[in-house]
């Protein structure tokens, strides 16, 4: 009797330290949102641009593009959004691959792929203002109001300051894989960064917090919608209208800006 008490108290035990089964349809906490995209509007893109860098003031779109064969058609450029033209424009010096760019209190800055130089210049004039030197590669850029929000397609991102360009704080992004490498262009929004990821046709919501992806938006079948004549490369370029609540995404050589808006 003593042995059959034994038994059952360890049948007992084991199946408390068990615990209930794990429900295998639930979804993982740590896993992304899935949203998905409405397309609003297309508007002209120059299919010549290699797009590096893309933002949105007061009715222009303003677009950092890279030379993949440094002949010096890196440029800065603004741009009439319904008609697609530069507005306004400079090219970088030959021995420069622009990449991104960003606007803040009355100045562009824009960034160099391995030259390891940032520029600074006027947003009015386009005259440069000044120039900072850094380490590693530069791919994109955006900032909070405050302070410049940059990648180098690792898995970090870093703060740094608009006087200086010294680094403030790293950010390490992951999603429910572990590090996310290949962060390509930014764009700030309402406390968050949407990236671009390299190679990709995702874009991925960073939380500045946590460095925690919360959501993804997988953009596959935009050029199914809207096939391209010429050829294109990767989706690379946010954009956001902070007044209309709207986001404006294209990529490198695509011949359209995409008005969209994300569910």
């Amino acid at each position: 009797m003593k042995q059959k008490l034994i038994v059952g108290c360890v049948v007992l035990l084991l199946a408390a330290c068990k615990g209930p089964d794990k429900d295998t349809n639930k979804p993982d906490a740590n896993e992304p949102k899935q949203l998905t995209y409405t397309v609003i509007a297309t508007y002209p893109h120059n299919p010549e641009s290699y797009t590096e860098g893309l933002e949105y003031r007061d009715g222009f779109l303003y677009e950092g593009t890279g030379d993949t064969e440094y002949s010096g058609k890196s440029k800065l450029a603004k741009i009439d959004l319904k008609t697609g033209t530069d507005v306004q424009k400079i090219n970088l010096a030959k021995e420069y691959f622009g990449e991104g760019i960003t606007l803040l209190n009355g100045r562009i800055y824009q960034m160099t792929y391995k030259e390891q130089k940032c520029f600074m210049y006027d947003t009015k004039t386009f005259a440069k203002l000044k120039e900072f030197t850094y380490e590693g590669e530069g791919w994109g850029l955006t900032n909070d109001g405050k302070q410049l929000i940059m990648s180098n397609g690792g898995s970090n991102i870093f703060y740094r300051d608009p006087e200086t360009f010294a680094i403030t704080k790293t950010i390490a992004v992951s999603n429910n894989y572990g590090p996310l490498a290949s962060i390509n262009e930014l764009e700030y929004v309402d406390g968050f960064v949407y990236a671009n990821l390299w190679t990709t046709k995702k874009i991925v919501k960073i939380d500045l917090i946590t460095g925690k992806v919360v959501a993804e938006i997988d953009l596959s079948d935009l050029l199914q919608k809207y096939p391209p004549e010429n050829q294109v490369d990767v989706l690379n370029g946010i954009a956001y209208d902070s007044v209309g609540k709207r986001f404006f995404i294209t990529g490198k050589y695509y011949p359209k800006i995409f008005e969209v808006k994300l569910n």
